[in-house]
C-alpha cells in the first residue's frame, strides 16, 4: 500500500498535500482500491466557500458511490479536468495525476489535525 510520507490524510481517506496557501486534494491509495474501478468523479463545488470535512463532490465506482470530503477548509479553486474523460486515473496514480481538487486555503493550521502517514497507516490496519 502507497502511503507517500510527505502528505497529511484524514479519516475518510483523503489526502492533502499544502503548498503556500494552495492545498491539492485526492483520494487514497487504499481509497482506491477499496471503491474498485472509478468510472465518474463529480465536483460542483468550484468557487464555494467550505468548511473543514464538508463535503465538495463524490466519486463514482461500479460498485458504489462515496462523498469527499474537504480535509481543510477553503474555496475550491480548482476541479481536475483530466477526470472527466478519464477517472480512472485515479486507480492508476492516485496521488500524482489522480488528483481533484485544488483549494484555496482559509487556515493552513487546520492540517495540524490530519493525520501523518504512520497515523494513517495505523488507522487502515486498525
Amino acid at each position: 500500500m502507497n502511503i507517500p510520507e510527505n502528505l497529511k490524510y484524514t479519516k475518510d481517506h483523503e489526502w492533502v498535500k499544502i503548498e503556500g496557501d494552495t492545498a491539492t486534494v485526492g483520494i487514497t491509495d487504499f481509497a482506491q482500491s477499496e471503491l474498485g474501478d472509478i468510472v465518474f468523479v463529480e465536483v460542483d463545488t468550484v468557487g464555494e466557500e467550505l468548511d473543514q470535512e464538508e463535503t465538495f463532490g463524490s466519486i463514482e465506482a461500479v460498485k458504489t458511490v462515496s462523498d469527499l470530503f474537504m480535509p481543510v477548509g477553503g474555496e475550491v479553486a480548482e476541479f481536475n479536468e483530466a477526470l472527466e474523460d478519464t477517472p480512472d486515473i485515479i486507480n492508476k496514480d492516485p496521488y500524482d495525476k489522480g488528483w481533484i481538487v485544488k483549494i484555496k486555503v482559509a487556515d493552513a493550521s487546520e492540517a495540524d489535525g490530519l493525520l501523518s502517514a504512520g497515523e494513517y497507516k495505523e488507522h487502515i490496519d486498525a
